[in-house]
């Protein structure tokens, strides 16, 4: 159950009382957002974002994803959109994670039975591996999109610049060294988790990409156990592939839509 919060407010002065959320195990109040599908769920998709944004930017995944019948959850990092702590400000890594396993057990109560997708984005892709190191068990599938990433906006697909400037959840201020530092150090210690990867991905990078060079996914396709996984690089196309021009963003979901059908097939039978 959603704990209540009493007079909590979110940064922007919302009270968490009116809103969904989480307690985490640092007492922080975690801003949660649900989507339903029309019908009755096939599957679970949480979506975890990345750094410096929230989970309110993956309208049009959603959009997707509910259509296949697929009950889709999200929360914004601590330190991000409406989630308490402070901004960008991160001491450890691994809070990230710990986090996102707590909503996931959470819905796992909440829906028993109902096999659970990752879909990661950017430093979201970072939190995923490490799920999956941890609790493989526990998740069917994963589609990465530009993961390992340090925040750059000024480096984003050039046409969505604005839309992320204009966005007041975004965070707008300079990378903080604390957070860069731990962010490097998370990335260089999966290095080490990488081999252990069993579980079906979808690697999807663009490989003018400023932010995260697309070669860290060709050595995460190579490097990963998985015996089920696809590694797809879109020519030309930027870091936020799911706000990229219509074409790319079209091939992109329609890739998603086969693999993740394909995949709850299996799941299914």
């Amino acid at each position: 159950m959603l704990e209540e919060s009493g007079d909590r407010v979110t940064p922007q002065g919302l009270l968490y009382k009116d809103l969904s959320h989480f307690v985490n195990a640092d007492g922080n109040y975690i801003f949660c957002r649900y989507w339903e599908p029309p019908g009755p769920p096939r599957a679970l998709v949480m979506i975890i974002h990345g750094a410096g944004e929230h989970s309110g930017r993956y309208a049009e995944v959603v959009s997707m994803l509910t259509k296949q019948s697929l009950f889709v959850f999200s929360h914004d990092h601590i330190g991000h959109g409406q989630s308490e702590g402070k901004r960008m400000i991160g001491s450890d890594f691994r809070i990230y994670v710990r986090d996102c396993l707590q909503h996931l057990d959470l819905m796992k109560d909440r829906h028993p039975g109902l096999q659970i997708f990752l879909f990661a984005h950017s430093m979201g892709g970072l939190v995923a591996i490490y799920i999956l190191h941890e609790r493989p068990e526990d998740i069917a599938g994963v589609v990465f999109v530009s993961p390992l990433v340090i925040l750059n906006p000024e480096a984003a697909t050039p046409m969505k610049v604005q839309d992320y400037i204009d966005d007041p959840l975004n965070y707008h201020g300079p990378v903080r060294v604390r957070f860069a530092a731990m962010l490097l150090n998370a990335v260089t210690s999966v290095e080490k988790v990488l081999p252990t990867i069993t579980s079906r991905m979808l690697l999807l990078h663009g490989d003018a990409d400023k932010l995260c060079d697309v070669s860290g996914s060709y050595h995460f396709y190579k490097t990963a156990a998985s015996s089920d996984k696809t590694l797809k690089v879109f020519e030309g196309s930027f870091h936020q592939l799911h706000k990229e021009l219509t074409e790319v963003t079209e091939e992109m979901f329609e890739l998603i839509e086969k693999w993740l059908s394909d995949r709850l097939s299996l799941v299914e039978t």
